[in-house]
């Protein structure tokens, strides 16, 4: 499997790119996010890659930050939502915006991507009958609620969770989601 790929680009597009390593030129499809952020044709570019494998095809997809990567894998991981459909999310969104409307439960901003319905939008679990009454409660409450709109299982979510926000010392959601979920990217 391609986890990384460090070239130079050759040619650039939005949805797609070529990237030369190693005397090899890599057709590389990418979300808007990244596109942007990458220089003009000629400059080194390092991608983290998922490689997608089916029968009939091997793709490669590059992220320009380890989010952005983790998000389109646990997208793909849903139900209905395949490799095309997550770019487009990734390309309809900013990284830092798409968690804050899954955590906001957010089913207008979410179905205002191309390519999501309402039933893809709607959390799965539905929402908590009642509200938290701690700021640690509702911070772990927030980030059960991202996670599991991310596709992790409650239970797991909860156990990843539990020391993050413990020695969180009040650091922020967003700072603890990206605790999490590196500890979750690491087990």
């Amino acid at each position: 499997m391609i986890a990384l790929l460090r070239g130079t680009l050759v040619d650039k597009n939005p949805s797609r790119l070529i990237l030369e390593a190693g005397g090899v030129g890599y057709d590389v499809q990418v979300p808007l996010s990244t596109f942007y952020v990458l220089g003009e044709p000629g400059t080194p570019v390092t991608l983290r890659i998922h490689t997608h494998v089916r029968e009939d095809a091997l793709a490669l997809f590059g992220f320009a930050t380890p989010l952005e990567l983790h998000l389109f894998e646990r997208l793909i991981a849903i139900n209905g939502i395949g490799p095309k459909l997550a770019l487009a999310v990734l390309s309809g969104i900013e990284p830092a915006d798409f968690i804050r409307a899954i955590r906001s439960q957010d089913v207008a901003r979410l179905t205002a991507i191309p390519g999501i319905g309402k039933k893809t939008a709607e959390p799965g679990d539905g929402a908590e009958s009642s509200a938290p009454t701690r700021p640690e409660d509702q911070m772990r409450d927030d980030l059960v609620s991202a996670l599991v709109n991310l596709g992790y299982q409650r239970s797991v979510a909860e156990k990843a969770i539990d020391s993050v926000v413990q020695s969180s010392n009040g650091a922020g959601f967003e700072a603890s989601l990206r605790e999490v979920l590196k500890g979750l990217m690491r087990a």
